[in-house]
Parts: C-alpha cells; structure tokens; sequence
C-alpha cells in the first residue's frame, strides 16, 4: 500500500474516534474555549513531537510487522521493548474498551433509548442502572466483535473504508451546520427556571401552566416542583416560587456572540446543576430536584486532559502497517505527520466553533437532556442529528474492531521474540496466521474495562499506557541521536534531540496532569515487566542503545577516576584473584573464588585471572573453554566481575603480564589474591615454590597488597553461617590497618555476621596453625 491508503487514511480512522463525537462539546463547555484550546493543543503537540521521533525511528533501517513494538525494543533493547510493548498493547486493549462503551452509550441514550434492561424511576439510581446496561450490552458487542475478527480479519479491512466513510461525512456534517447556524439557526430551545438548566425528556412544555380547552391548568413542570399537579394552592419549591420560567436558544448559532460567555471554565462538584451565569435568578436555595441537568462528575482541567487524550491516539497506525506498505521509510513519515496536521486543525477548530455556536449550558450537558435527548453535537450538525448519531455509532464499532484487531498481534509479536517466557503460548496462531489465543487475553482484558462500564473511567487509563510508549519512543529517539551510534542514520532529517526531548517531557507531564495515581500505576506496571525480562526472561542481542549508553557512562566514569588516586576514605581492596587451573582447564582452588565474594559483597572491583602454558595461536580454543568454565563457576559463587585469560609461555611470565596489565584506568586492581603452594617441601619440582615467590616479587614491585589464603579448601563456603566463632588477626607488619580491615569487610558477609572480631598483636610468632592466613607484605 501507498502513503494514502496504507498511512494516512488509518491513521486518520484511528485518531477520530468516540471522544470527538461524545465528549468534546463537554469538555468545551467545562473547561471554555481558552483551556479547551490548550487541552487540546497540548495534546496534539505531544503526539507531533512523537510522531517526529518514530519518523526518525521508522526511516533508520527496516522497519517489519510489529510497528512500534518493534522500533522501541530495537532501540531501547529487549527489557524497555517488552516493558513498553505491553504497556502498548494494554492501552490498545482498553481502547477496544473504550470503543465498545462509546457505541452502547450512543445506542442506548441516543437510538434506541427503550431498550435498556435495567431501569430505575429514582434520579439516584438511575446511573447505577445505566452502568448495569452498559456491562451487559458491551459484554455482548465484545463478544459480537471477537467472533468477526476470529472468523476472519480481511471482514474488519473489508469494512474499515466505510466506517471511515461514516467519520468523514459526520465531521463535514458539523461543520455545514456551523456555517448555516450562522444565518438559519437550528431550532433546539432550552428550558430554564431562573439560571438553572431543566431536563426537557418529561416535560410536555416549557412553562408552568398551560392552556387546556380555554383554561389555565398546570403543566407536568409544576407537579414536579409541587406537592401538587392539580391545584394553583399547592406547596411549590421555593426556587420554582420565585423565578420564572425561560426558553433560550441552544444553538444561537455562529453570529449571536455567545463565544463571548463560552470563553472562561466552569468547573463543577458532582451533582451540581448546571446553570448559566448571565440569566436572572433570585437569591433563593430551594431543593434540588430530579428535573434539573445536573453534573454527574466533579471536573477539573486534570480530569479533562486524561479524558480528551485518547481522542489524539492512534497516531501509530501507519507504523503498525509497515509490513504491508510499499516504502515504509518514505510513507510513514509523511502519512503520519499529514495525518495529525489535519487532525489537530479539525480538533482545534471544533472547540471554537462548538464556543461559537452552542449554548453554554447545553455544552455543560453531557447527555444532551436539555435539548430532549439529543446528541449535542448531532444538535448543530446538518441536515440532520441522526447523521453524527449514525455515523458515531459506525465509526466507534470500526474503531474497537481495528483495535481488536491490532492487539492480539501486537502480542504475538512480542510472545514470537521470546523475552517473556509466560507470553510464549500467545505466539501460537491459527493455520491462516490469526494469533488466537492472544485473541482470547484481549478479549478478557478488554471485559474488564467493560466492566468499569464508565466512558470516562476508562479514558485515563487507556491514556497513561499510552503516553507511556510515547514516552518511550521519544527517549529512543534523542538517545540513539545523543549518542551518535554508527548505525543511525534515519532517512528522516527533519528531527533533533531537543524536540524528543520535549515530546518526552510533555508525556511525563501529561501522565501526572490526568492522573498522577494511574501515572504511578502504570510506572510499576512497566518496572515490573522491566525487572521481569532482565531477571527471567531470555537474552537477546540487537545492538539497543541503552548498551550505548552504558558505554558512554562507563567511559565518563573511568575518565573521572583517572584524574586523582582514590582517598584513603574510599580505599577498599579491589581483587586479582589468582586461580591455578588442572590438566582438564577445571579450577583447582575454587573456594579462593568464595572467598573472594565474601571479603568483596558485591562491591567494588573483582578481576579472576589465570594463565595457560602455550602458545596462543594452538591454545586460543583452550583459552575460550577455561575463560567460559571460569565464568560459570563465577556466577555459581556470585562473584559479580570479570574474567581474563592469558597465554604464555612461561607461567611466570603469564602471572607478570596480569598483575601488569589487568583493569582499564582508574578501575585497576591494588590486591592480589592467591592461593598457598601445597607440598612445596616434599616436592621435587621447584617451580611451584619458586613461581610463588616470582609472584611475590612482582606484586611488591607493582606496590599492590598480597593476600595468601592458606589451606583454601577449609575455607566456608557461602551456604554455610556461623552461629559462633572469632576471627583471629595476626598483625605481623604495621600495614597501615589493612590487616584489620579485611575481618571487617568479611563481617559484611552473611556467613560471618554473627562471628566477634577479638585483636591479638603478635610480633615474629610461628605461623604453623590451619585455617585462615592473611598476610601483608
């Protein structure tokens, strides 16, 4: 596919979707038109700046099926990839939520409002039954849509070129009725009672009395506000007693100057009524009554930024389908960004012309009970409301088979990596290739949001796991370009750090704006999945540029310690552990190595060197072997540091070289570690002792600290804990306290916590004793 059909169309099908039809004239009349317009913007400037990144992403190398799954765990490695692509696909997931409840809503409050199951004639109730509808209806759409796609997908794309029919001729359909609002404005009047807002769904007119057979009797206005609907001497509310009765205009259309009193929010508690500011109304409380529109959320501009940013998803549609298109590197830059440039104009200039041209408390009403019913933004639309209603109701189910559609291979895709083991089973699909059982987890997890059955519940959720992954792709783009890796070198030129940068900043921002719980939620979520493929989950190679990263660190910390020596403060002993190996190329001594995790902890510098007799080009295979079993037993005793073999000709020789040349700058051994050589006086063979002594020589030489461990295999092993015992100090030489601090980093060992440390100062004693022998040249 081209950049039209295969990008920028999708994308445009994606990005539009139920909040534009069902919640934008709301947030509109809560928040203004200012602080609309910014929501908006902010939201749009945060997908731009995103979309740039993953432009640049998609345009350095090949980009195969798994889009943005894809581009961020090649970039960012396999524990980012996962965390985020999860994250991802969660978001994808309660999108199809989202979806779902968007089109039951329409259903049941605009269409066929009779067909709700669960009905409640107390004001109180009624929402509680509206949410029972909700899980029931959308628990049947959600399996509705599953079986389509199961059946087969090529029905969903068969299809999505009329849905996003439905949300063209819907978006057309608003702004024909703006233009002709602005000479022949619809006919939708409004009843009010003072300043308060009414709901016209019960009332037969708007008016306290009517006129019936040439008599004025009461209307169904007054039995609600009076003990009685038949007589002028009943007890009225005390509101409804001293203020009258108005129509105003709802949609006064684009020439009446009402953007004047939509510019400024008005924010509200839950269970507010909704009034408006500049009508007359006396100074009386009065009850407060079923009748009136009331506020069913408390609102704030935080609550309003989490619920209008799905309506700016979707921008990942285009990448999702790179496998599909004809140049990949070409279309998804273009058909992304034009994607979003017509998006945000048609965004931005729906929060002015709905200021303009709608009533503010008809704004303020989320269900359109003050205008009998109707959708509110179907009010201003032309020629008909049914037109936004219907195509609405069309685009929202196109747009949760889409995400239906895209979720389960979003996880098939990360399951067929196999960082995760658990997810391997979601790998599996059909013989046509459908991912089945990644079908069913959707599934399941999309019946959860369902089951929160509330729109704007929903919303924010769906909305941190997704600014997460855009977080995400932002932080890839400014490091790979940071860093200046080899390999990137995007087709894209249109991009810089600073604007990943800001993208990044603005997603984290946004996260806590809308909800800094959720935002922390999500964090954990990611951290977790995080933790999980680092520790758990298989070892994969792509050349990511957290690596690079740690290169880059790893360089600037080694030039920090080059420019002074270490102050005797921070002094601890960084180890060259000396290990001999046998005939086979196995550790003879390997308890030298448990030592050397106990005195070390984990901290500081650990190098385990040892030296092959030979020549290097016929021993370089014998090498490999004994560096892989060296490492293996390293991560058996938990000795976190490195490995380094040579071969030589000469063992002493080879044990000069490493005492010479092991560590890099500043992170350099100062404390050779050895083993004593046994049965060096029955011995014939003088190299053992002599060997030794070379070593010792060298060491001293280099001005490094020599420790001998004598009779190494009585040594503890790590599993083994001392419920009593000393550690005996033998302070030969004044060594400048090394000698006492050795017993004490062991006591930082497990295996010596509950040991005491008593101080013998012994001068020229005969060392003829088992056990431990720490020796200070």
């Amino acid at each position: 596919m081209g950049t039209f059909m295969g990008v920028y169309l999708p994308c445009l099908q994606n990005i539009f979707g139920v909040i534009l039809f069902l919640r934008l004239t709301w947030v509109v009349g809560t928040a203004g038109i200012l602080q609309a317009f910014a929501i908006v913007l902010i939201c749009c400037c945060c997908t731009m700046l995103t979309a740039i990144s993953m432009s640049a992403i998609a345009t350095n190398g090949v980009v195969p099926a798994g889009g943005s799954y894809f581009m961020i765990s090649r970039a960012l490695g396999p524990e980012f990839g996962g965390a985020v692509g999860l994250c991802f696909y969660l978001g994808t997931t309660f999108a199809a939520a989202m979806y779902i409840l968007g089109a039951i809503e329409i259903f049941l409050v605009y269409i066929v409002p009779r067909a709700a199951i669960f009905r409640s004639d107390d004001a109180l109730k009624e929402s509680a039954a509206m949410l029972n509808n909700m899980r029931v209806y959308g628990t049947a759409f959600l399996v509705l849509m599953v079986l389509v796609v199961f059946i087969g997908v090529r029905y969903v794309n068969k299809f999505a070129s009329l849905f996003l029919a439905c949300v063209i001729v819907s978006i057309l359909a608003i702004y024909a009725g703006a233009i002709k609002s602005s000479f022949a404005p619809p006919h939708f009047p409004v009843c009010m009672l003072g300043n308060r807002t009414l709901s016209s769904r019960h009332l037969d007119i708007c008016s306290k009395t009517k006129e019936v057979d040439n008599m004025t009797v009461p209307s169904k206005l007054w039995g609600f506000f009076c003990n009685s609907s038949q007589f002028f001497n009943a007890t009225c509310d005390e509101y409804f007693v001293h203020n009258n009765v108005i129509s105003i205009q709802g949609i006064p259309g684009l020439a009446s100057g009402i953007i004047t009193e939509n510019l400024w929010s008005n924010y509200l508690p839950k269970g507010e009524i909704i009034e408006k500011p500049s009508a007359k109304s006396s100074d009386v409380l009065g009850n407060l009554n079923h009748e009136y529109v009331l506020a069913d959320i408390t609102t704030s501009f935080t609550l309003l930024v989490g619920i209008f940013f799905p309506s700016v998803t979707g921008i990942m549609a285009g990448s999702n389908r790179s496998g599909d298109l004809k140049d990949a590197q070409k279309s998804i830059p273009i058909g992304t960004i034009l994607a979003i440039l017509t998006t945000s104009f048609v965004y931005l200039s729906n929060v002015v012309l709905f200021g303009a041209c709608i009533e503010g408390v008809v704004l303020r009403d989320k269900f359109g009970d003050a205008v009998k019913g109707n959708l509110v933004v179907g009010t201003l639309s032309w020629p008909s409301p049914w037109v936004i209603v219907i195509g609405s109701f069309f685009s929202t189910c196109g747009a949760g088979l889409q995400s239906l559609t895209g979720a389960p291979r979003l996880l098939q895709a990360i399951a067929k990596d196999n960082i995760i083991p658990f997810l391997r089973v979601f790998g599996h699909s059909k013989a046509n290739g459908e991912p089945t059982w990644a079908l069913l987890l959707t599934a399941a997890i999309a019946e959860l949001g369902i089951l929160i059955a509330s729109l704007d519940l929903v919303a924010p959720i769906l909305s941190m796991f997704f600014l997460m992954c855009y977080l995400f792709v932002n932080l890839a783009c400014a490091l790979q370009t940071l860093l200046r890796t080899p390999n990137w070198r995007p087709r894209f030129r249109y991009y810089h750090w600073a604007l990943s940068f800001m993208g990044m900043s603005i997603c984290l921002a946004l996260m806590f704006i809308s909800s800094w719980y959720y935002a922390i939620v999500a964090m954990v979520i990611a951290g977790m999945i995080y933790k999980y493929i680092e520790y758990q989950g298989a070892e994969k190679e792509w050349g990511d540029g957290i690596r690079g990263l740690s290169l880059s660190a790893a360089r600037f910390a080694l030039l920090r310690l080059e420019e002074g020596p270490p102050h005797t403060k921070n002094w601890r002993p960084q180890l060259l552990v000396l290990l001999k190996l046998d005939e086979d190329l196995h550790v003879k001594h390997p308890r030298l190595l448990t030592f050397a995790s106990q005195l070390k902890a984990g901290k500081g510098l650990t190098i385990v060197g040892s030296v092959i007799v030979g020549n290097f080009l016929e021993n370089y295979g014998d090498a490999l072997a004994a560096e892989q079993t060296i490492k293996h037993l390293m991560e058996a005793e938990k000795v976190k540091g490195f490995c380094q073999l040579v071969v030589a000709a000469k063992l002493k020789e080879g044990i000069s070289h490493l005492i010479q040349s092991c560590g890099l700058g500043g992170m350099k051994h100062n404390t050779v570690v050895m083993g004593w050589p046994n049965g060096w006086r029955q011995s014939e063979d003088a190299r053992a002792w002599k060997t030794f002594i070379g070593t010792v020589r060298v060491t001293t030489a280099a001005h490094l600290a020599l420790l001998v461990a004598k009779n190494v295999s009585f040594f503890p092993s790590n599993v083994e804990q001392f419920s009593e015992g000393n550690i005996d100090v033998w302070w030969i030489v004044h060594d400048g306290g090394m000698l006492m601090l050795l017993p004490f980093l062991l006591k930082q060992h497990k295996v010596f916590w509950v040991t005491t440390l008593p101080l013998a100062v012994m001068v020229g004693l005969n060392l003829k004793r088992q056990g431990l022998f720490l020796a200070v040249p």
